[in-house]
């Protein structure tokens, strides 16, 4: 009996060598891989200056919380057309401060989809924002035609419904209490979401009370967190440690609810279709809606979109559709507490448009050229995306004759290149003269590009800015927007620009 226990003893004692060895070995290809890779790394960016990094941390810790805008600020004064970063000792990035550096990134062939957003996949899919090559030029054709004038036009009248809703909503909270200030996105976003779930789902309003609503608007809020937490987090990356994380529970729950809610508009137009009968009874309605398109399209060979497609699309543009816009909303309401001149020249030349309505109209969008100015350098001063990302498909030679190859990652980063000193003059200034016809005609093709540029530019931003125009005329027809002295915003980048603290502000009703 000893001797066979013996036996197994040597045997497991065999095994557990065999395990730590072969644990040992892997360990060592791995070290071997990584040091390949940063090898491969200094290589490609030798040409780069930069700022100094940790062997093993990269820059992670040199950019806090709550003070990432500030200090990319300050690298690119330092580097202003680009410098790579590192997130930890084996990920690098070429980060593009100059729009002669981005005017080539965007127009590179094809690059693939925005890399940054991979960690996003199990929240959005493979839609417009993610997909690269055939299937994406497939999906842009074929989404088009949901942002034509003709689509657009009626969205105004919605818009400014739900607009009208939220300040009613104020309007009693401030004749409670006058002197409190209010958070804006948390309130924007809900007209936001609301008003693109009008327009693009033809959604029953219920008043922006609705608790599906709160509850997407909150996963959003937690998603976005979370992958910013997770994009700087070397650990975090690893799929394998990150769903056994706080962080990775509370990502994938969020996803669930994200999921729930766009699951239920997709089944309930599908069921609608079922009721109608043939897709050709939707086809003659006065207007199709985004998701009308969806489900109608084809392509050349008669075949739509798979059910994959379709809710990744749904995903992708329930939250494109709401989140930036919110944020442009939420940070131009501060642009225009901060420069009361000019909230007040827009009220003037809004009240000139309407004359005795109180409601925007399409015609009235194009005869407000001062407010869409303002709108404009908001944009600039406060991009709702303030980066993006490419992976190099082939590879790229800039205009200084420096180059990457392919598969190179690069992040234009377009906040720092609406505030860099070497292409705008006293950048931190909001001046909205920067943006009439004779200036604009001055300016680099690629200084301004809060909706990125070329092919893979964002589809729906004529609709982000009419929004933008409906959301702000009628806010200043009600109310004088003041700033809270003892809450100022500090923007923080979360996939969109927020604050770390919220957009706290006071409102004064018009007689």
């Amino acid at each position: 009996m000893l001797s066979l226990l013996g036996k197994m003893y040597t045997h497991f004692l065999q095994v557990l060598h065999l395990f730590i060895g072969l644990i040992i070995i892997f360990g060592l290809l791995q070290i071997i891989k990584l040091y390949r890779r940063k090898k491969e790394l200094l290589k490609n960016f030798q040409s780069f200056l930069g700022p100094s990094s940790h062997w093993l941390y990269g820059h992670n810790r040199e950019i806090h919380r709550g003070q990432e805008l500030r200090k990319t600020l300050e690298w690119t004064e330092k580097y202003p057309y680009a410098y790579p970063r590192w997130f930890g000792g084996f990920v690098a990035v070429l980060v593009v401060n100059h729009p002669d550096y981005a005017k080539t990134v965007f127009g590179h062939g094809d690059p693939k989809a925005m890399t940054t957003y991979k960690f996003f996949l199990p929240w959005i899919g493979k839609g417009l924002l993610i997909l690269d090559g055939p299937k994406w030029f497939q999906h842009r054709r074929l989404l088009t035609p949901g942002f034509h004038y003709d689509i657009l036009k009626p969205y105004i009248a919605l818009i400014a419904d739900s607009t009208k809703v939220m300040l009613d909503k104020w309007e009693k909270m401030i004749d409670k209490d006058a002197t409190k200030s209010l958070e804006m996105f948390e309130h924007v976003s809900l007209m936001t979401l609301e008003s693109i779930m009008k327009c693009a789902f033809s959604y029953q309003s219920r008043g922006q009370t609705h608790r599906e609503l709160d509850s997407y608007i909150k996963a959003v809020y937690d998603l976005t967190y979370l992958v910013s937490q997770r994009v700087r987090t070397m650990l975090y990356r690893l799929d394998l440690i990150y769903r056994w994380t706080a962080a990775g529970r509370s990502f994938l729950q969020a996803c669930r609810v994200a999921h729930q809610h766009t699951d239920k508009v997709i089944e309930e137009r599908k069921k609608s279709f079922r009721k109608e009968g043939e897709l050709e009874k939707i086809k003659q309605k006065r207007y199709l809606d985004f998701l009308d398109i969806l489900l109608c399209a084809k392509d050349e060979n008669g075949v739509g979109l798979s059910d994959e497609d379709l809710r990744a699309e749904v995903d992708t543009f329930m939250f494109e559709g709401h989140d930036t816009t919110a944020s442009g909303i939420s940070w131009l309401l501060y642009a225009m507490a901060q420069n009361p001149e000019h909230q007040q020249r827009c009220r003037e030349e809004i009240k000139d448009t309407l004359g005795d309505r109180d409601t925007i109209q399409w015609d009235d969008l194009g005869k407000i050229p001062y407010t869409t100015m303002c709108i404009k350098e908001s944009l600039r001063l406060y991009p709702p995306v303030p980066a993006i990302s490419r992976q190099l498909s082939k590879p790229i030679t800039f205009c200084d004759g420096r180059s990457l190859p392919e598969g190179s990652l690069v992040a234009i980063n377009i906040y720092c290149i609406h505030r860099n000193p070497r292409v705008w003059q006293d950048p931190e200034v909001f001046d909205p003269t920067r943006f009439s016809p004779e200036k604009s005609s001055q300016r680099h093709s690629h200084a301004f590009v809060p909706f990125a540029a070329g092919p893979r530019n964002c589809i729906g931003q004529q609709f982000a800015m009419n929004e933008m125009k409906v959301a702000l005329a009628q806010i200043l027809l009600r109310f004088e927007i003041l700033p809270d002295s003892a809450k100022p915003p500090v923007p923080i980048p979360q996939v969109v620009l927020k604050s770390e603290n919220g957009i706290h502000l006071l409102l004064k009703k018009l007689s």
